[in-house]
């Protein structure tokens, strides 16, 4: 009798997973002949000319996840006189190695992003450029595209200035080091290794801090929905813990918000067309009106982002734990991000999530298409060069990333339904505290406190509400499809 094969390890298993529901989403999972056989021919990185501004010496550091290679930005800032402040942000200078045209720039153009899943990672582009050539490591002198923000006392922006730059990280930090640290914790060693860069991201925190107020006075919403992350014992998955947000996080998400502004504001000047990304006013917000009511909030019967803004915060002081649950309903009924041709002298749609007008993705371009795009765009601009694409084409280029962004989303979204069914396998019988975060005629959905992950009651679900909290009990799960299956068990 031939004994039954060895299941596949968790990573593995999830791995083919993402593999194939990429192919069926129209993804490219893994990279082309000629796409491999171009980066076999790249042996360094992009070599500066005399165009580009030498600004190595500045405390350029990088702050993203514990694990990440591929970074994009470095920051630094400076203090100026009357509580001014002036801050440069380097974005890796993907363009200079990745030509349009080529094999390695039509693979980046089809999947339009970088896909991260519970199972591996299938970059936008070879690791050799976005975790090496193209990333801003430290220690290492990289070209970048770069913007000088000056910003009043208040964070206001009064200047900013685009230019080409050659930087180097002098530190690489990780957003729950620094956050501790800046929470009263230990300072990271590599922070502590560098002179003076304590201070100076003191004064980061202290300008992000600024910028987030005044987006939030403006109407910037203040979301929080629970992204899952995997956590493994060698190949083996062993539980799955919440990405809560930090001070760290808020740095780069406020500069970069302004750096993105500050790019898609220069386009504009300069009678550019580009890439706008956009949250449109929301066509359902008479749901949100809805929803709000419900709660015990009377919201403008007219799109108003600072009302929405007023009633998620006293949502969240009032009911943490459900915030998030609340957070993926507002998400749902504002509408997706999507990318549109912006030409010279239209009026934008704007960002109604940022409360924003002007606002491009510029930052990412070793994860995102769109970004590459962006940054081909602002140098041909910087140079006095023609644009390397035409109208009908960024427009082209627009929907195109948007729909593929929403397919590697509804990827990953899928493959992390698959990582939590493949948590709880073998735990069938088990109970658990549970939120409910979906009640309709299609049935009911719960949210597990502990692991953090979303399942079906199958039974007993009848005439519950969203923000009721139960016991379930685990009844089976389906591994390949991301079913997990509950009762509702006691009173």
């Amino acid at each position: 009798m031939t004994p039954n094969p060895s299941p596949l390890p968790d990573r593995l298993l999830l791995q083919r997973i993402a593999h194939r529901v990429m192919l069926e989403r129209g993804l490219e999972p893994d990279f082309s002949g000629p796409a491999l056989a171009e980066i076999q021919q790249i042996h360094g990185p992009a070599a500066a000319d005399a165009t580009v501004r030498d600004l190595r010496a500045l405390l350029w550091c990088s702050i993203d996840n514990d694990d990440s290679l591929d970074l994009d930005q470095l920051t630094v800032a400076e203090a100026l006189p009357d509580g001014a402040t002036k801050a440069y942000v380097a974005i890796a200078d993907v363009d200079a190695l990745v030509r349009p045209g080529s094999a390695l720039d039509a693979h980046a153009r089809r999947n339009t992003t970088s896909v991260y899943t519970a199972g591996a990672i299938f970059s936008m582009l070879p690791e050799k450029l976005s975790t090496d050539l193209t990333s801003l490591g430290p220690g290492a002198d990289r070209l970048s595209v770069a913007v000088e923000m000056t910003f009043a006392r208040d964070g206001t922006l009064k200047r900013a200035v685009h230019f080409r730059a050659l930087v180097r990280n002098q530190a690489k930090l990780a957003y729950n080091g620094v956050a501790a640290w800046l929470d009263g914790g230990v300072m990271p060693a590599a922070l502590a290794a560098v002179p003076g860069l304590d201070a100076n991201l003191r004064l980061q925190d202290e300008l992000a801090q600024k910028l987030r107020l005044r987006r939030h006075r403006q109407g910037a919403l203040e979301l929080q929905t629970i992204q899952p992350k995997p956590v493994f014992s060698g190949a083996t998955l062993t539980d799955l813990t919440a990405d809560a947000p930090n001070r760290a996080k808020s740095i780069i998400e406020d500069l970069m918000i302004a750096a993105n502004g500050a790019t898609a504001r220069y386009l504009a000047g300069q009678h550019r067309s580009s890439v706008r990304r956009i949250v449109r006013t929301p066509k359902h917000w008479d749901l949100i009106v809805e929803l709000a009511a419900a709660k015990g909030t009377n919201l403008p019967e007219e799109p108003d982002a600072p009302a929405l803004e007023s009633f998620l915060l006293a949502s969240r002081q009032r009911d943490p734990l459900r915030f998030p649950d609340l957070s993926l309903s507002v998400i749902k009924l504002l509408g997706a991000g999507e990318y549109v041709l912006e030409r010279p002298g239209a009026e934008s749609a704007g960002h109604f999530g940022l409360a924003v007008r002007d606002y491009t993705h510029s930052t990412a371009p070793n994860r995102r298409f769109p970004d590459v795009i962006t940054q081909r765009l602002l140098k041909a601009a910087l140079a006095g060069r023609p644009a390397p694409y035409g109208d009908g084409e960024l427009d082209a280029l627009a929907k195109h990333c948007t729909e593929a962004e929403d397919a590697a989303k509804k990827v990953e979204r899928q493959v992390a339904k698959s990582a939590a069914a493949l948590l709880l396998r073998g735990r069938t019988g088990e109970r658990f505290d549970a939120l409910v975060t979906g009640a309709s005629e299609r049935g009911t959905w719960v949210r597990l406190l502990h692991p953090p992950v979303e399942g079906r009651v199958v039974q007993g679900g009848e005439g519950t509400r969203v923000g009721d909290s139960f016991r379930v009990e685990l009844v089976s799960v389906d591994v390949d499809r991301g079913y997990i299956d509950l009762k509702r068990v006691g009173a």
